[in-house]
């Protein structure tokens, strides 16, 4: 059977949802992270989550290639596109810029600014820049969102899985913040409202 390897509160909360949705036959393990001796050295070399290893030992990470190869494995229920269709750059295009823009351009230096400066001094300055960065990255989605239910398509796609990770994370930030994006928080209950959403975040919160 392939496993996933997750860490509760990490990017991996993307996948797991997403295996719940499809509800396919992937063993989810749950592993510490920063921890000389947890069991995701042995899986991905760089010690992330979320991991991916097959049936056969191959092993896939990233949420721009786990994603989509999850939902390739059932394309009849419309989470991604087929290939070579606009839907599917579509939905690649968003995921490539929730990876990247949000996550490790605003996110990353919010919740680790010590990989960006080693002068703790500077931290607070960091993050208050990186979380006014994020405001300016959502309110580009929540533009988007205007008039429509989902990014792409007005189907829930593994866009919409992947940017309802994110917004699940604002209020750690201070929610009021946020609290203009009314087309993001819109979209955000009907996401919370998913079945496997809820299944996700209940086994990750459970001890």
């Amino acid at each position: 059977m392939s496993v996933l390897y997750i860490a509760p509160g990490t990017c991996a909360q993307a996948a797991h949802t997403l295996v719940r949705e499809l509800e396919l036959p992937v063993a989810i393990e749950r592993v510490p992270l920063r921890t000389p001796d947890s069991p995701i050295h042995r899986v991905n070399p760089l010690g992330r989550v979320p991991a991916l290893q097959l049936d056969d030992g191959t092993l896939i990470t990233e949420n721009s290639a786990i994603l989509p190869y999850l939902a390739d494995l059932k394309p009849q229920s419309g989470l991604f596109a087929p290939a070579g269709s606009a839907e599917r750059a579509q939905i690649q295009s968003w995921i490539g810029y929730l990876a990247f823009e949000v996550h490790a351009g605003c996110l990353r230096p919010i919740f680790r600014p010590d990989r960006y400066s080693a002068d703790e001094s500077t931290h607070a300055g960091i993050r208050a820049q990186a979380i006014e960065q994020l405001h300016q990255a959502l309110a580009h989605v929540d533009r988007h969102l205007q008039g429509r239910q989902w990014l792409v398509a007005e189907r829930y796609t593994i866009a919409d899985l992947y940017l309802g990770m994110f917004v699940g994370w604002l209020p750690r930030l201070g929610s009021e913040r946020f609290a203009d994006l009314q087309h993001l928080a819109r979209a955000q209950q009907a996401f919370q409202a998913r079945p496997a959403t809820r299944q996700a975040l209940d086994f990750e919160a459970a001890r």
